[in-house]
């Protein structure tokens, strides 16, 4: 349960980071501060979305791939579940917990479904078209269980908020420690909205009779703040301070990556009183110091009633309220007499038990062991290849940035005369390019993918040396015989698209030219579809939409790779008609091509297509010239 809260925590990480600026936007364009409708609108437009965001972020978290469709389950499991809800009870209102649970189905969902087969006739709706469908199935039957479920939830809290009004000082400590606890739910804003809004009465000097804590408050009521002064210290000084002892506790290789972000959200927290980014943070990857954080929360409300101080906000309790409504308060320097103290008690609990428990805060989270269990295909020869590639590469204090396109790693660095091409081409590299003296281009193949991605975690983490036996793994797997492949007749492999044919060795880059890649031959296209040339199956479609990987029934690979450096235009001109995984017949169509705008915007429009895994076998061109798509015999290979 632990470590799924773990995922849920960070997959909470990408829509927190949008939260700081939100909350700036939100308060600075306040009538009490700048003015600005629009900009409060801003702000209020992410700030009041948190479910929905909550969903789509949990959602692509879980996902084992990270895939946007898992991304679109979550939010259709949102508007799912609270569009059907309403129509059971107009009164529920579920908050940020409908986000988190909706996200939560999309993601184990979309893991679930995601490669579901149908038959032919039912073909389209397969694979990950079918998430969106059974998240809709699923969350209508739920939201007809929470329909009748819920309300008894939502009337408890009613009934403990109508116990908080009335009970003095452990009333108050109460209604800190719920408001805290119920955050995740989104329920704290039922007791929010009678303790702000509704709870007590004071008649002004005009007459005009106010409700609620803060319109009290802001109206001059001298009994009024008890319920609200107590989140000054825990806003401006206690999570700020846990935002230190969380950067105190951190990995030393992970202080970097997590200092900017812990930073601006205790900033945020100090000026604005807007806490979400900091406790969404840590309550999912560390509940046990979320519950501290709502007891805390309590004690602080506590000890502000016993002191008789009474401040307020019209916002939050942030330095920015704080000021502006000082000269209302009562007591208000005795606020940061406390808020000192509980920031020295927050940093001290939140660190020990960091600490002493082993607690996973940001920075803390089992990046390393991750990074190489899953990283490219999650074999142990695929970390190992990727340390010494670093290695290899000058260490990870010469590579400044990795980068891949269908074949090759695009390395920055920072000084390519420290590349050691040999040890490259010993650990796997076909080919290896010094560009210039930052830039160096290493051939891999079509598992650059998989390397690049053992490369990324490893190089934030230090690149520490690979586990026992991974390199007796790299050896077998580098060294092992490739297994007999058959041969292709001629009549097996027909034209892919209309053009004219060339040599591999006419193709404007070494890397093809010099048969890096492998043997193959070129293609000069005038039309525009790419059709398969072969029987079997793609293997690979590249997310750039520019490259498409086949392996024969006889397990032969042939990579066709549309146009030269195409990789750079992110898929524009490219419309995919296949997916990874489907079954193809020579002929059938697989990509089509906006010709013109590949003409305008690449070097060159020179196709190759390459037999990436042949060893002893010859591959021999048949024909020359130009020749219309589905021309059969134009090579073999044997």
């Amino acid at each position: 349960m632990f470590s799924f809260l773990q995922k849920i925590g960070k997959s909470l990480m990408f829509p927190i980071a949008t939260l700081p600026a939100a909350a700036l936007l939100l308060r600075f364009g306040q009538d009490d501060m700048l003015g600005i409708p629009f900009m409060s609108a801003a702000g209020a437009g992410i700030i009041d979305n948190l479910a929905i965001i909550f969903a789509i972020g949990i959602a692509m978290g879980l996902a084992h791939d990270g895939n946007g469709g898992a991304a679109l389950a979550g939010a259709i499991a949102y508007l799912v579940l609270t569009s059907a809800i309403v129509t059971i009870n107009e009164s529920i209102n579920m908050g940020v917990f409908a986000g988190i649970l909706s996200g939560i189905v999309g993601g184990l969902l979309y893991n679930k479904f995601y490669n579901v087969k149908f038959p032919q006739w039912l073909a389209f709706f397969g694979g990950r078209r079918f998430v969106p469908i059974i998240t809709a199935a699923t969350m209508t039957i739920l939201a007809g269980v929470l329909g009748y479920a819920w309300p008894p939830i939502q009337d408890g809290i009613d009934s403990a908020g109508e116990w908080i009004l009335n009970a003095g000082m452990f009333g108050v400590g109460a209604y800190g420690f719920l408001n805290r606890l119920l955050l995740p739910t989104g329920l704290h804003h039922v007791i929010n909205t009678i303790v702000w809004f509704d709870f007590g009465t004071f008649t002004d000097a005009s007459g005009e009779v106010v409700r609620g804590e803060i319109n009290r408050f802001l109206k001059g009521d001298p009994t009024a703040g008890p319920f609200l002064s107590g989140f000054f210290p825990i806003m401006m000084f206690g999570l700020p301070a846990a935002c230190l002892a969380m950067y105190a506790a951190a990995k030393k290789e992970r202080k970097a990556i997590v200092g900017g972000m812990l930073f601006s959200i205790a900033f945020t927290s100090f000026l604005t009183g807007i806490t979400e980014p900091i406790e969404f943070s840590f309550m999912f990857l560390s509940p046990i110091l979320y519950v501290v954080h709502a007891l805390l929360t309590g004690v602080s409300m506590m000890v502000a009633y016993a002191l008789d101080i009474h401040h307020g906000f019209g916002f939050s309790a942030g330095a920015i309220d704080y000021v502006l409504n000082y000269g209302l308060a009562k007591n208000p320097l005795l606020l940061l007499v406390m808020g000192l103290v509980v920031g020295a008690i927050y940093f001290v609990i939140f660190y020990f038990l960091i600490v002493k428990l082993d607690l996973k805060t940001p920075g803390r989270e089992d990046e390393d062991e991750e990074g190489a269990e899953n990283a490219g295909t999650g074999n142990k020869a695929v970390d190992a290849r990727a340390y010494h590639t670093i290695e290899a590469l000058g260490g990870t204090d010469n590579i400044v940035a990795v980068d891949y396109c269908t074949t090759r790693l695009r390395m920055t660095v920072k000084d390519s005369d420290r590349v050691n091409e040999k040890d490259l081409k010993r650990h796997g590299a076909m080919g290896v390019m010094k560009v210039n003296k930052t830039n160096v281009q290493v051939v891999i193949g079509t598992a650059v993918e998989f390397l690049a991605d053992a490369m990324k975690p490893r190089l934030a983490n230090g690149n520490p040396a690979p586990a026992a036996g991974s390199e007796a793994e790299v050896i077998e797997e580098t060294t092992a015989e490739e297994p007999a492949m058959k041969a292709i007749v001629a009549e097996d492999f027909e034209m892919p698209i209309t053009g004219e044919l060339i040599p591999l060795s006419q193709v404007p880059d070494e890397v093809f030219a010099k048969g890096m890649m492998g043997p193959g031959l070129a293609i000069l296209p005038t039309g525009d579809t790419l059709y398969s040339p072969v029987d079997g199956r793609v293997v690979s479609v590249f997310p750039t939409k520019h490259a498409i990987g086949i392996e024969t029934d006889t397990g032969i690979e042939i990579l066709i790779h549309v146009g030269l450096d195409t990789v750079n235009l992110k898929g524009e001109g490219f419309e995919t008609l296949v997916e990874q995984g489907q079954l193809v017949q020579r002929g059938d169509a697989m990509l089509k091509l906006d010709l013109e705008f590949l003409k305008a915007n690449a070097p060159s429009i020179a196709t190759p297509i390459i037999f990436t895994n042949l060893t002893e076998q010859q591959v021999t061109v048949m024909k020359e010239g130009f020749q219309e798509h589905g021309t059969a015999s134009i090579l073999k290979v044997e």
